[in-house]
């Protein structure tokens, strides 16, 4: 992920709700990109890269 540049996700449609994220080193950043100057959340990288993995592996589970 490149630093400091909010992105989406490859998986987002064309309805505008959609995710962004963005990465400054240490922290994961999150918005949503239908109001992103209302607030993010922001996620230690090893809790966030953690959380990203579960998702991956309850996919390949079912």
């Amino acid at each position: 992920m490149e630093r400091d540049a909010w992105r989406k996700s490859s998986r987002s449609g064309s309805n505008g709700q959609c995710v962004e994220v963005r990465n400054r080193g240490g922290h994961i950043d999150v918005r949503d990109s239908k109001a992103p100057t209302v607030g993010m959340l922001s996620f230690d990288a090893a809790a966030w890269c953690a959380f990203v993995d579960d998702l991956r592996s309850d996919r390949t589970r079912r």
